[in-house]
C-alpha cells in the first residue's frame, strides 16, 4: 500500500512541513507497527510519499490487503508522520490519499516516469526514487515486494525515457520558469535575483540560477529563515522586500504561504499575498527615482512558483512588469493530449500489467512448492514399490531414470499450468494441487 501527499492536494510549505521528520518514518514503521515489514519514503518538493509492504497475517487471500489492515496500517505511519513533523494527527490523516494493490503500482510508474509531476516528463524525479530505494536499502527497511516495485519503477521510467524522450532536455519546474523568464531578463552572468521563501523549491531555484551563471542572488523570507537559509547556500539574505525588489531583474517566489481569512462582511474569502502590488510599486518607484529620468526603464520578471499564490495577480499590470504564474508554466510543458505523454502512458501501462502477471505468478509459489513436494513424494513411493519387480540392478536404475524423466516433465507440465492459471486471473488461493494433477490426468 502507499501513502501520497503531493501538490495536487497541498501546498509547498504544507508538504515541507509535513515531510520534515520523513527520514524517520520509515525506519520506525518497521520497528514499532507489527503489520509493517517493509517502507520505502519518497520526500522531494511536490510530494511526500510512504510505501509499505505489510505481512501475511494482516492480507486477505491471494496477498490482497484488507480495508482493515489498510486503515490500520496508515494510522499508525500516519502517527509517526505526525510525531515527527508536529503537525496534528488528524490533518495528517487528511493530507494522505491511500492506495492499495494494483493502484499503488500505477500510481509509482507515473510518478518515476514524470506523468504526475507539475511538469509533464520531469526527469529528475526518476533519480529520487531511485534514492528513495537506496536509502531504504542502506537502513534496512525495505523488503523484497518493495525492491521488485521499486526496481520496475525505474525501468518504466526509463523506457519511456529512451521510447519517448519525454523530459529529455531535464526539465523541472524551475527550468521551465527561467526558460520563460530568460527573452525578458538581462545576460544570467549579470542578472540580479531574488528569491522570495527558504523552502525545497528555494534550494532548487538557487541551484538552477547558478546553473545559468547567475552570482548576484538574494533570499527574503517571511518566516525570518532566510539568513540560516542563505548561509547555508552561499548566497545574501535580504532584510527588506521592497529594498530587494527595487534593485531585482527576476523574482522567484516559491513559498506557498498566502493566507486566506473572511472577506468583508464574511461574504467571501480575501488573501492576503506575500508579494502584495503595493510592494511592487514602491520597489518600482524606488528603482526609478535611483536610475534618473534619462534612464531606461529596467524591467522586472516575477515567477511564481507557488501553489497557491504568493503574488498579487494585480502586479501584472504594472508598466515593464512581466508576471509568469504555474498556468504558464505548465502551457509550456508537453500537455497530458501530446503524442509523447499518449505514448508514455501507454509504455507505463503496459509496464503495470507486466508487473501484475509476474507478481500473480510469485503468489502462486506455495503450490508450486506443494506440487514439487507431491510429486517428489509419489515418485519416491513408486521407486520404493516397484524395486523389487526388477531382478537386476540394471533394469533398476534403468526404470528408476524413466520414473524420475516423467516425475521432471509431469513438474514442469504442472508448474506451466499454475503459471498459466494465474495469468489468466485465477486467484492463486483457488489453485490446488490436486486440482492442477487431476486436470493433467485427463
Amino acid at each position: 500500500m502507499s501513502m501520497t501527499a503531493s501538490h495536487h492536494d497541498l501546498d509547498l510549505d504544507a508538504l515541507e512541513l509535513l515531510s520534515s521528520g520523513g527520514h524517520r518514518v520509515a525506519g520506525s514503521a518497521v520497528r514499532s507497527c507489527e503489520a509493517i515489514s517493509g517502507a520505502v519514503v519518497i520526500s522531494t518538493c511536490n510530494r511526500f510519499e510512504v510505501y509499505l509492504d505489510l505481512t501475511g497475517q494482516h492480507l486477505a487471500g491471494g496477498g490482497r490487503i484488507t480495508d482493515l489492515a489498510a486503515e490500520h496500517a496508515a494510522r499508525e505511519v500516519a502517527q509517526l508522520v505526525a510525531e515527527a513533523s508536529g503537525v496534528t494527527l488528524d490533518e495528517t490523516v487528511g493530507a494522505f490519499t491511500v492506495r492499495t494493490g494494483r493502484d499503488v503500482v500505477t500510481h509509482l510508474f507515473d510518478v518515476a516516469s514524470g506523468l504526475d509531476s507539475m511538469v509533464l516528463g520531469e526527469r529528475e524525479i526518476a533519480g529520487q526514487v531511485r534514492r528513495a530505494l537506496a536509502v531504504a536499502h542502506d537502513a534496512g527497511t525495505t523488503s523484497g515486494p518493495l525492491e521488485r516495485l521499486f526496481q520496475s519503477a525505474s525501468r518504466a521510467s526509463k523506457d519511456v525515457a529512451a521510447q519517448t524522450h519525454l523530459g529529455a532536455d531535464g526539465r523541472s519546474v524551475v527550468s521551465v520558469a527561467l526558460d520563460l523568464a530568460e527573452p525578458s531578463v538581462p545576460p544570467w552572468r549579470v542578472a540580479r535575483a531574488v528569491i522570495v521563501g527558504t523552502g525545497a523549491y528555494a534550494g532548487a531555484s538557487v541551484a538552477a540560477l547558478r546553473a545559468r551563471g547567475c552570482a548576484d542572488v538574494r533570499v527574503w523570507s517571511a518566516s525570518g529563515r532566510a539568513p540560516e537559509f542563505a548561509a547555508a547556500r552561499g548566497v545574501e539574505a535580504a532584510t527588506d522586500l521592497v529594498s530587494a525588489l527595487a534593485d531585482a531583474d527576476v523574482v522567484i517566489s516559491c513559498s506557498g504561504t498566502s493566507r486566506r481569512g473572511p472577506g468583508p462582511g464574511d461574504a467571501g474569502a480575501s488573501v492576503s499575498y506575500l508579494v502584495h502590488a503595493a510592494a511592487v510599486v514602491q520597489a518600482r518607484t524606488r528603482a526609478a527615482a535611483v536610475a534618473g529620468d534619462d534612464a531606461d526603464a529596467r524591467g522586472l520578471v516575477v515567477l511564481d512558483l507557488a501553489l497557491h499564490r504568493d503574488v498579487d495577480p494585480a502586479i501584472a499590470d504594472e508598466a515593464d512588469v512581466l508576471l509568469l504564474d504555474l498556468a504558464a508554466v505548465r502551457a509550456h510543458a508537453p500537455s497530458e493530449a501530446s503524442a509523447r505523454v499518449r505514448s508514455a502512458h501507454r509504455i507505463v501501462g503496459a509496464a503495470v500489467e507486466d508487473f501484475a502477471a509476474r507478481e500473480a505468478v510469485r503468489g502462486a509459489d506455495g503450490v508450486i512448492v506443494r506440487l514439487r513436494e507431491r510429486i517428489d513424494a509419489d515418485l519416491e513411493a513408486e521407486i520404493r514399490r516397484s524395486a523389487a519387480t526388477f531382478s537386476s540392478d540394471a533394469d533398476r536404475a534403468a526404470h528408476e531414470r524413466s520414473l524420475r524423466r516423467f516425475a521432471a516433465t509431469l513438474l514442469h507440465r504442472a508448474i506451466v499450468r499454475v503459471r498459466t492459471s494465474v495469468r489468466d486471473g485465477v486467484p492463486p488461493e483457488q489453485i490446488t494441487v490436486e486440482r492442477v494433477l487431476e486436470d493433467l490426468a485427463r
